[in-house]
């Protein structure tokens, strides 16, 4: 994901998905805001194959300051690709996944996007992580 500032408190991010798409978004705020539902599913799913997975769900401008993120211009766009099986929505329907799914839940994470940056989006053990990629 990359950021780009446009003007006072807007700016752009640009997403390379592992997929190959590509998707810029004009955005309002001081940061970017990203989310995404985590699957983290038990030892005896990992002996399988079955590892943390994430799937991003919404990128969002987000103020610093709290009034102005409860008065100011809200931006909010979908991240969500289309997939012919979403495990997140099995999950959801079939409680016989319980077994071998640990935890269901949804994380969040956020940046500056004051200055032009580059960032790496990652799921870890404990939740989404946004990290700076160094600059070239």
């Amino acid at each position: 994901m990359s950021v780009r500032p446009t003007g006072p408190q807007q700016f752009s991010a640009h997403f390379r998905f592992a997929d190959g798409r590509e998707a810029t978004y004009a955005l309002a705020g001081d940061q970017v805001y990203v989310d995404a539902h985590v699957l983290k599913w038990k030892p005896i799913a990992n002996v399988v194959g079955l590892h943390t997975a994430y799937q991003l769900d919404r990128v969002a401008g987000r103020y610093a300051a709290l009034d102005k993120e409860r008065n100011g211009p809200r931006t909010v766009h979908s991240l969500a690709a289309d997939k012919p099986l979403d495990i997140f929505d099995l999950r959801t329907r079939y409680a016989a996944l319980a077994p071998l799914l640990d935890v269901e839940y949804g994380s969040a994470t956020f940046a500056p996007a004051d200055r032009p940056a580059e960032y790496e989006v990652r799921v870890s053990t404990t939740g989404l992580l946004v990290r700076p990629l160094p600059a070239q």
